[in-house]
């Protein structure tokens, strides 16, 4: 049987999109950045971490628009969906956006507008932990087991809109776990966990079955699929892991205020 044509890995168009979303990740880390700057101004703490950590995921996401495929061209795209759809949504997660505009925005309607959207029921149901969960993951599936990523590797709109929503589903997810910015309604630990470990295993057995079979309508290298399949499978591992940590502090941290709270009760 005749192989399929091997595609060359998704196009690169810095003068358009690949410009326009490095545009987009710098701006939002220059605002990150001016909100943190002007907080600790009027005296409030706003540890700088964060801001480091805002700038990595904005960096993570300018850079894989734009920046060039390593090694093969699955392996290069496994790289890059990993760096938008789960190193950078972890990163920024972390800074806690939602938190620092809440905290910058004096009183009035922008900061009543915001609160109102982000305990909304919409919104409740969008960081529902197996609900991000399947945009999430679920999108991964969509994307490696049906035509979409040969269409992604034939048109860059189709590319550029494909990464957008793994950053935005990966958001989604992280918010979801770690919980660390306010929104409507506040999962438990065993819903947060649980949901971590499906996502954890639904992620692992796709990079299973990339190791062996290439995306429908693609004809990756044996070696090219198989080095990329692995990137997905440890890359994700890694981020999993941490994301478990983020639960685990989180989980230590409320214990230890709940326990100085019923002390002082006491007291």
């Amino acid at each position: 049987m005749t192989p399929a044509h091997v595609h060359p890995g998704p196009p690169q168009d810095p003068t358009a999109i690949g410009l326009f979303t490095v545009a987009a990740a710098l701006l939002a880390v220059a605002a990150y950045v001016t909100a943190a700057s002007r907080l600790r101004r009027r005296g409030d703490a706003w540890p700088r971490w964060r801001d480091g950590s805002f700038t990595a995921g904005g960096i993570a996401v300018a850079g894989a628009a734009v920046a060039g495929l390593p090694r093969g061209p699955f392996t290069g795209h496994m790289i890059q969906h990993l760096a938008v759809g789960m190193v950078a949504p972890l990163l920024l997660a972390l800074a806690r956006p939602l938190t620092l505009a809440l905290r910058v925005l004096a009183p009035g309607p922008a900061r009543r507008g915001l609160l109102a959207v982000a305990r909304s029921r919409p919104a409740g149901w969008l960081v529902f932990p197996p609900l991000a969960a399947l945009l999430d993951v679920g999108g991964m599936w969509l994307l490696y087991r049906t035509g979409l990523l040969a269409a992604t590797q034939r048109q860059p709109l189709t590319h550029a809109l494909v990464h957008t929503h793994l950053l935005a589903a990966g958001l989604l997810f992280t918010f979801a776990v770690c919980r660390l910015d306010p929104v409507r309604r506040r999962w438990s630990l065993a819903v947060r966990g649980a949901t971590l470990l499906a996502a954890g295993a639904a992620h692992g057995m796709l990079a299973k079955t990339l190791y062996a079979v290439p995306p429908p309508g693609t004809a990756f290298d044996g070696a090219d699929l198989r080095e990329g399949a692995q990137w997905m499978y440890y890359g994700g591992d890694v981020v999993e892991a941490a994301l478990a940590v983020v639960l685990g502090v989180g989980w230590y941290t409320s214990r230890g205020r709940a326990r100085a709270a019923a002390v002082s009760r006491r007291a």
